[in-house]
């Protein structure tokens, strides 16, 4: 009998617990939306960078194919290049971090 009441008293104690931690399929779709919109932010950040690096190499290349104090300029736009890039994919990045801590 003791143990018939235990055991009623632990599942009406569990119950509400249960309850709560089970998310509703809005909340589900909610979530699933959120961490597409990250997913998208960080493949956008991976995009610009694959074509900034492009852009920087071609900028080098450039710079090897010319002589003189050109050379130097258009290494410094690759440079530039280069940090305007991943100044802008980390932006991106924390954006898609920010969405993923508002779940």
């Amino acid at each position: 009998m003791k143990t018939t009441n235990i055991i009623s008293l632990t599942c009406a104690a569990a119950f509400p617990f249960a309850i709560i931690s089970c998310d509703s399929p809005q909340e589900n779709a909610r979530e699933d939306s959120l961490e597409q919109k990250a997913d998208n932010l960080e493949d956008k950040a991976d995009q610009i960078r694959d074509k900034g690096e492009d852009r920087a190499d071609a900028l080098d290349q450039r710079a090897d194919d010319t002589d003189g104090s050109l050379e130097d300029s258009i290494e410094d736009s690759a440079d530039q290049t280069r940090e305007e890039t991943e100044r802008r994919a980390d932006q991106l990045e924390e954006r898609a971090d920010a969405v993923r801590e508002n779940m």
